[in-house]
């Protein structure tokens, strides 16, 4: 099996060949169609995020085709088509699993983290974990729902009910939650890097009706924001650009350190807040969701071979939407 392999943080992926997997109990083997590449992805291969099992193969957004069935696994039949997400496995006895957190949980284990992911022709995973994708979605377009739209979908649910949502960072996850907050009624306000024309561009083509600088007061107050961006700095200039009794929600996994700040920006009962992976609940509510409101996917596609020039379009900023591996 044709694989893309982390051997140590820091370094660039290699090309291996590796036995095929073989599924576990409640396991299914999947013929990888496409695996999407997430910004978490680049904190692993940095070694920002410092617990992966080496060596290791990265993704977590991926879809394919199930071509084998482990002992006791019945919830897909040989040929369905599944979606795999970052969260793969919890131990659903924790005080976290039983109240409706698995996100939390403290044993949890993550594909593409210390569990073999998509950048591979084969991939194994837990069939609790999977999900049945709308055939509306080709292989490619589906990819970056699997954890650009359910975080995005997650950190939005996080805002409540807000109405003036700014967004900060406008990647893959943005440009999916944009369109599912427009369906929903909210006026969205986006936040780019300075210069960024074309990222604001996108942006206002998705339906936000004011595009910016990051380090730029929105028209209006905000009633909540979203950081997408791993950017520390952003959290202070998010919360002066919110209301009173706002919400800030810092939408990834990793982020640079935040910078002291003065009290006021917090205070007037405005809440800063993070979000913690997903449970299989958003997935579901968040897929219903996309395919309700038509959510489209902007993808780049990219050899499985060229896993590390996607990676580094990624880290410099040239995509708009998301890169998307295809074995």
């Amino acid at each position: 099996m044709h694989a893309q392999l982390l051997t140590a943080a820091g370094r660039r992926l290699v090309a291996a060949e590796l036995p095929e997997p073989r599924p576990g109990p409640q396991q299914v083997l999947i013929k990888v169609r496409a695996c999407a590449v997430c910004r978490t992805d680049l904190h692993v291969v940095d070694g920002e995020l410092t617990e992966p099992k080496l060596p290791l193969v990265p993704g977590h957004e991926i879809i394919g085709t199930v071509i084998e069935k482990g002992e006791g696994a019945d919830r897909f039949a040989v040929g369905d088509r599944v979606g795999v997400p970052w969260l793969g496995w919890t131990c659903g006895v924790c005080e976290y699993c039983r109240s409706g957190r698995e996100n939390l949980c403290d044993r949890a284990r993550f594909t593409g983290y210390q569990i073999d992911g998509g950048y591979a022709e084969l991939t194994v995973a837990d069939e609790r974990y999977c999900f049945a994708i709308d055939q509306r979605y080709g292989d490619v377009e589906a990819a970056p729902l699997m954890c650009a739209g359910l975080i995005g979908y997650r950190t939005l649910r996080m805002a409540g009910e807000a109405e003036r949502l700014g967004i900060y960072g406008f990647g893959a996850a943005a440009h999916i939650v944009a369109q599912v907050a427009r369906h929903q009624g909210r006026r969205v306000f986006a936040f780019t890097r300075p210069g960024d024309a074309a990222a604001q561009d996108f942006a206002r083509s998705l339906g936000a009706e004011w595009a910016g600088d990051s380090t730029t007061s929105p028209p209006e107050p905000l009633d909540a924001a979203l950081i997408f961006a791993p950017v520390g700095s952003l959290v202070p200039a998010a919360l002066a650009a919110t209301k009173k009794g706002g919400t800030v929600v810092c939408g990834g996994i990793h982020m640079s350190d935040i910078p002291s700040f003065p009290y006021h920006i917090l205070w007037e009962e405005r809440v800063l807040r993070s979000v913690a992976n997903l449970t299989r609940r958003d997935a579901e509510e968040f897929l219903a969701l996309a395919s309700e409101a038509g959510v489209r996917t902007e993808t780049v596609t990219y050899p499985l071979d060229r896993a590390n020039a996607a990676l580094g379009d990624l880290r410099s900023g040239a995509l708009q939407g998301a890169a998307v591996l295809v074995p």
